[in-house]
């Protein structure tokens, strides 16, 4: 396993993260499974575990959290996110000081833990002054409920203002933004988001790096029964288009001559992007583990990137 820096923080997260989100306390895994899974990973070199208090309204925080518990606590970097409604009362969401204070409670209940190691906002707020809210992930720093906090889907003027705010006040700032990032959408993260995080020493954890299963040629002869684009149709409406089941079939000549699977070659090109620091990887089988996890360790020269940019792009 490689490790880098979160940014410019002293923080080493793994190349290759576990996340949480879809699969995780929804009912479609076993605890066993889970366990296995978790267990893959870790044995692997993977210290970083992606989660939400959203996903699965908490389940996936008790589900993960309690596999989680059996490894030494100093070993792992664990993060969760604060933003979206948790219940019907009004002041149970967003990113006012209320809900930030109180979420990052029953986050670590659900856990199993006493501080999480990153803190995301899972949205921009509209209806909170983003300076109540970097107060808020500051106070939960001083606390030590909460090593490093960062940004998810934030704008590039959002994450200015906040880090701006946190160097006037001698606020802790955001230490990283997670994006959505892979070779099927790249424009926002490369134009608007890394100009940036970079120089600013915010390291980027991205999230769908396979475009939701479109990368890996699952869907290179129509919509598997069965699968995740039979089930969600805002993922299929999204992402399953003439141009990009075209571009993931013209990828797959040069997965072959590099000896290894599209799924690999997509995380693979992720890894090698300026800013990047981990992305975010999921799975409902231990073996699917194993196989990202390959993608960390593959060169991609000068001349394979740029052949895979002429493919993508046009």
């Amino acid at each position: 396993m490689q490790y880098r820096r979160l940014g410019s923080a002293g923080l080493q997260v793994s190349s290759v993260a576990l996340g949480g989100w879809i699969n995780f306390g929804e009912g479609k895994m076993a605890q066993d499974t889970a366990q296995q899974i978790v267990k893959t990973a870790y044995d692997a070199g993977i210290n970083f575990f992606d989660l939400a208090d959203i996903y699965a309204r908490g389940e996936a925080e008790r589900q993960m959290g309690k596999v989680l518990q059996q490894f030494p606590r100093q070993a792992l970097v664990i993060s969760t996110k604060v933003f979206w409604p948790m219940s019907d009362a009004i002041t149970d969401r967003g990113l006012s000081r209320k809900h930030i204070i109180e979420s990052i409670d029953h986050s670590l209940q659900r856990l199993g833990t006493d501080h999480v190691d990153i803190y995301f906002c899972h949205r921009a707020d509209p209806n909170t002054p983003i300076l109540e809210t970097v107060r808020a992930m500051d106070d939960l720093i001083h606390q030590g409920k909460v090593l490093y906090w960062g940004t998810s889907e934030w704008s590039g003027d959002q994450i200015a203002e906040a880090y701006d705010l946190c160097q006037k006040h001698g606020y802790y700032p955001p230490q990283s933004e997670q994006p959505q990032y892979s070779l099927l959408y790249r424009e926002r993260v490369e134009g608007e988001i890394l100009p940036v995080t970079e120089p600013r020493g915010i390291g980027l954890v991205v999230f769908s790096p396979l475009a939701q299963g479109m990368l890996t040629g699952k869907y290179d002869a129509g919509v598997p029964e069965g699968s995740r684009f039979a089930k969600e149709d805002w993922v299929r409406e999204r992402l399953l288009n003439d141009a990009n089941v075209n571009n993931v079939r013209a990828l797959k000549d040069v997965a072959d001559e590099l000896g290894i699977s599209r799924g690999q070659l997509a995380l693979a090109w992720v890894l090698r992007q300026p800013g990047v620091s981990s992305v975010i990887t999921g799975a409902t089988e231990p073996a699917q583990v194993a196989e990202n996890l390959k993608a960390a360790e593959i060169t991609l020269t000068p001349e394979i990137l740029a052949r895979i940019d002429s493919i993508v792009q046009g």
